[in-house]
């Protein structure tokens, strides 16, 4: 056996590569905003995370900017050591009053700051409750912890419930641990009944709000704030990839529990830290979010928009009720050709297929932005109007 074979039998990208309708690792040529440059052509983008179109803002722009005059362009060294600038303490201060939290810590990547808080969180002795369809770092987080998993069927609380009485005469300590806002199904975590049964059973609570700050809530502060339950929840995580423009992610909670995932999650021990520019980026994301909440409604405005017109032409969107809107195709080879025809119709949006969704249950990714204008969604509803008839969809 040679660990390089499952490498070489490894056929299945380069059959789809052949076939001219392989949508991955496409190179972008400029910025992210709701059109975007690829392969010399202007495209509409509706497979970004840039809820709040803040990407190329020139108060954003201006901000990085000047912390590379600054500070440079890295810190050579994790937040542990040498790499804690006091442009860091700034943001997590500025992120802990925003949240409404005692407490935040920052990482360099979103998916590290799952996998470092909750593998340090978790001991040999503790319970971890999370839902099937929760994103990958949350899965490579229980992983790597010493705690014992068990999950429950996708935002059923009812399961949920089973395996909390499963475990119910165990003393262990027990998390459970959600997306806010799933990324795949665009749909929002049942709170309310998630905390009651939090409360019931004895365990803590921990969301993970990458797609909902800033997108959901009065203010932006995410699945919490939507629901009125700020209070309720024990640890917020949040990233800065997707409204924040930038790149990283945070822990907001009691400062003694992020204080302990501080000198206990590896992730951000051994990383070097965030770069000055993407730092300084959030800072002016934030300025911006507080000074303009119609960017809000802006983003509601257009979600409301594509959701009613998918659903008037007859798509299947799932259960979404977010910017995050999946249309289902079916097979993957129908995927691909549906994704490639889409493309050439000046329209850019994320095939996903099996095993991200289920054998068979193929979806286009779609996600709206509060800077699309009604012109170019428009023209979206018009493409996938006469695509889903060509494909026999609707």
């Amino acid at each position: 056996m040679d660990v390089f074979d499952k490498c070489k039998n490894f056929t299945r990208a380069k059959e789809v590569m052949a076939s001219g309708m392989y949508p991955y690792f496409r190179a972008i040529q400029s910025g992210p905003g709701s059109e975007v440059t690829i392969d010399g052509r202007t495209v509409i983008m509706i497979g970004s995370n840039n809820y709040l179109g803040l990407t190329g803002h020139p108060k954003v722009v201006e901000a990085a900017k000047n912390a590379i005059d600054k500070y440079g362009t890295g810190c050579t060294g994790s937040r542990y050591l040498n790499g804690t600038l006091d442009i860091h303490v700034e943001l997590e201060d500025r992120l802990a009053k925003f949240m409404n939290r005692e407490k935040v810590l920052c990482f360099t990547t979103g998916h590290q700051s799952n996998q470092g808080a909750i593998s340090a969180l978790l001991s040999k002795n503790d319970i971890v409750f999370t839902d099937r369809a929760d994103h990958a770092s949350i899965v490579d987080g229980c992983r790597l912890s010493f705690g014992k998993v068990k999950k429950y069927r996708h935002n059923d609380m009812d399961d949920l419930e089973r395996v909390l009485e499963s475990e119910s005469e165990n003393d262990a300590g027990k998390l459970i641990v959600t997306d806010g806002v799933f990324s795949m199904e665009g749909d929002i975590a049942k709170l309310p009944k998630l905390i009651e049964l939090a409360k019931k059973y004895g365990a803590r609570v921990y969301v993970d709000d990458a797609h909902s700050i800033g997108v959901l809530g009065k203010h932006g502060r995410g699945t919490a704030e939507h629901f009125g339950l700020e209070d309720q929840i024990d640890l917020s995580m949040g990233t800065f990839s997707k409204s924040f423009a930038s790149v990283g992610g945070f822990i907001a909670g009691e400062a003694d529990v992020v204080d302990y995932i501080k000198h206990f999650a590896r992730s951000l021990i051994f990383s070097a830290s965030p770069p000055p520019a993407s730092v300084a980026t959030v800072l002016a994301c934030l300025d911006i979010l507080e000074a303009e909440p119609e960017r809000l409604e802006m983003l509601w405005n257009n979600t409301r928009k594509m959701l009613a017109g998918f659903k008037e032409l007859g798509f299947d969107t799932g259960l979404s009720e977010t910017p995050i809107i999946p249309i289902k195709i079916g097979p993957d080879e129908d995927c691909f050709a549906f994704w490639k025809l889409m493309f050439e119709n000046g329209v850019f949006a994320n095939p996903a297929i099996s095993p991200a969704v289920p054998p068979g249950e193929a979806i286009i990714r779609t996600s709206y932005m509060a800077t699309h204008t009604d012109e170019e969604l428009d023209k979206v509803l018009d493409i996938f109007s006469k695509l889903g008839k060509q494909f026999g969809i609707i």
